[in-house]
């Protein structure tokens, strides 16, 4: 075991990362951090470290991970993160260090390109316009150069093309060990070094998803680990009942009668069988699609089976996927395509019948539509129970960190929602100096939050904060419509560039915003975390609600009513901490270095005219407070003069 105090001395002003890491700051949070890592992950314990922006947490994990001897999972919130961790963080690390350990990358199927898919795609050939045609060429170019086979390295095809998921496989469409390209097949090589790896990186969707699967006797991708260490682990809970759901969608459902199509190719006699049931699976799929654009967008599933045609729809879905199972089932021997194709029909035959005939007390049953597709859901109602039974099972160290786990200092909802029983507890307050480098503007006069006009309000109150910045600001959003609403009012009202979500994808929306130097980037949901801009680019961050969650999630209502059957108030027990802990992550935005200066702009009036609004301020780093405009101007004028003098 290591000594905690040779961990803690490592990242210390005398140590190794002091010495070869240029700009390298010795933070004494950063060390303890490490050393509450490495007793975890030492005693097997379970571990809840909330570190504020700037106390180096990735370097506080990857210190002792490296160190233990132990095989470590490392997981990340999103890919791009994965990417960063992998290619960035863990090589500087490892290099100080002078750690001999195999490291491995591992993310989902669909990140990485299937040989035979490909194959089948090229022989397909028709059909395709002229950009597809283009980014299928370039496609079958890279796939001949490639040695990892993940499509973040193909930058010239974009990420939402429709080819992608044509040349990738899923669990239900890979024929594993009798595919012709196994050998070859990028999944089984990655999966094969992250077998061998001591320490592996992954994202939560793969964690959760083959976590979740093994219980399902599916085999597992991740090899045993004892220790699981969880960055971003507030979007946790989320994720977690996606994976613990069990959904039908009309996509798997338009692949399954793609791919059923495509594997009568060179079969003799077996298109003129399946033809007709693909057929009344398309159509089937269409007018439930159709059926529900009389409903809410989504809603419990007794609204659907009640409601105009939808019920109908929905049994006639039932009977094709039904005919084109057993359709399959007479051509599954002709080859291994086909008989794949056939069980997928089966599994998704009897999924579907489960999620209508099985109304069980523990799980939620929910529609959702999109603009070209529907899911059919049945999310457990409490996913304490199957986390709990899921880190019992690995008999590891569970290690939770990220800069919002906590409600005005205290743990008890990140706990309750991930069925912890007396975690370890670390909280760690950011570096940075909050009461110098920040100011938190409260505007006087805004109206409730449900008036029509609260959007032109909150851009009126906004403006004279813009003018004094200069521009250079984020204005978050809870909702589209208030985002395109603000969009609108500000086109004919502000000299600097508008960067509107939605106009072009995230990636290019930051990168044109950086370079601007003075634009104002107007965003909602994926806008509120994972965005870094350190400098001067960024200097107002503005939030326009508190984020309460949609009040209609049938999965949160659901929630909602047991709560309050249980005796907890569900508005205090639940939203509020949600709530909360969405908003640190929005704020967090706007101080990302030792040398930032900002102002984060909170319009809604309800946190000082609600009791509530206390918690929400207490959760929030320790910054200034000024309803007075002055104020503003004033801690603009200072930044204008010390830029200056700089």
């Amino acid at each position: 075991m290591n000594d905690p105090d040779h961990i803690a001395a490592l990242l210390g002003a005398e140590g190794p990362f002091a010495r070869e890491l240029p700009g390298f700051a010795p933070r004494a949070a950063q060390q303890r951090m490490a050393e509450a890592v490495e007793h975890a992950i030492a005693e097997r314990e379970t571990l809840v470290a909330e570190a504020g922006t700037g106390t180096g947490k990735t370097y506080a994990y990857l210190v002792p991970a490296l160190l233990s001897g132990e095989r470590v999972i490392v997981s990340t919130g999103t890919k791009a993160l994965q990417d960063q961790l992998y290619f960035r963080d863990l090589p500087r690390v490892r290099s100080v260090l002078g750690a001999r350990v195999k490291t491995a990358l591992l993310k989902g199927r669909a990140n990485y390109l299937c040989l035979y898919r490909l194959d089948q795609t090229v022989r397909e050939g028709a059909g395709f316009d002229a950009v597809q045609a283009n980014q299928l060429a370039a496609i079958r170019a890279w796939s001949a150069r490639t040695r990892r086979g993940d499509r973040m390295e193909l930058a010239e095809v974009p990420e939402e093309s429709p080819l992608w998921p044509r040349v990738t496989s899923t669990p239900e469409n890979c024929l594993g060990v009798e595919c012709p390209f196994f050998d070859d097949c990028h999944v089984v090589r990655a999966r094969r070094e992250a077998q061998e790896a001591d320490l592996v990186v992954v994202n939560h969707h793969l964690l959760f998803a083959d976590l979740a699967l093994k219980q399902e006797g599916f085999g597992e991708i991740l090899p045993g680990a004892s220790a699981f260490i969880l960055d971003e682990a507030h979007q946790i809970p989320e994720l977690a009942g996606q994976f613990f759901s069990q959904s039908v969608s009309a996509r798997q459902l338009t692949e399954l009668a793609r791919d059923a199509l495509a594997e009568c190719q060179g079969v003799t006699g077996a298109i003129g069988l399946v033809l007709e049931p693909v057929e009344a699976v398309h159509a089937a799929v269409r007018k439930l699609r159709l059926a529900l654009d009389a409903l809410p967008q989504r809603g419990p599933f007794h609204e659907l089976e009640r409601r105009g045609e939808a019920p109908a729809a929905l049994h006639e879905l039932r009977e094709a996927l039904a005919a084109l199972a057993d359709a399959l089932a007479a051509q599954a021997e002709r080859s291994r395509g086909l008989m794949n194709a056939h069980e997928r029909a089966e599994v998704l035959s009897a999924r579907l019948d489960r999620l209508v005939e099985e109304q069980a007390a523990q799980d939620v049953r929910w529609y959702e539509q999109f603009p070209r597709g529907f899911a059919l859901h049945a999310t457990p109602l409490d996913l304490a129970a199957p986390l709990r039974a899921m880190r019992e099972r690995t008999a590891a160290a569970w290690i939770h960190t990220s800069a919002t786990l906590s409600v005005a200092g205290s743990f008890e909802h990140f706990a309750r929602q991930l069925g912890l029983e007396d975690p370890q507890t670390l909280s760690l307050e950011s570096p940075f100096d909050y009461a110098r480098q920040a100011l938190c503007y409260l505007p006087a006069g805004l109206p409730d939050p449900a008036a029509r006009d609260y959007t032109e309000r909150v851009v009126e109150a906004v403006l004279p904060v813009l003018e004094a910045s200069d521009g250079r600001a984020f204005l978050l959003f809870t909702s589209h419509r208030a985002l395109r609403r603000a969009a609108e009012l500000l086109a004919a009202r502000v000299p600097w560039p508008l960067f509107v979500q939605g106009t072009a994808p995230r990636h290019q929306l930051l990168e044109d915003f950086r370079a601007s130097g003075h634009g104002v980037l107007l965003g909602a949901a994926s806008f509120w975390e994972g965005v870094d801009v350190a400098g001067e680019a960024l200097s107002v961050v503005v939030i326009d609600k508190l984020p309460f969650a949609a009040p209609d999630d049938p999965v949160l209502q659901a929630r909602l009513d047991a709560l309050e059957r249980a005796g907890i108030n569900p508005f205090m027990g639940w939203q509020v901490p949600s709530a909360a802990i969405a908003l640190k992550q929005g704020a967090g935005r706007l101080i990302r270095d030792v040398h930032d200066r900002g102002v984060l702009v909170l319009c809604d009036p309800r946190l000082t005219t609600k009791g509530y609004g206390r918690l929400f301020l207490a959760s929030l780093p320790p910054m200034p407070r000024t309803r007075e405009p002055a104020a503003v101007q004033a801690f603009f004028r200072v930044e204008t003069a010390d830029r200056l003098v700089g």
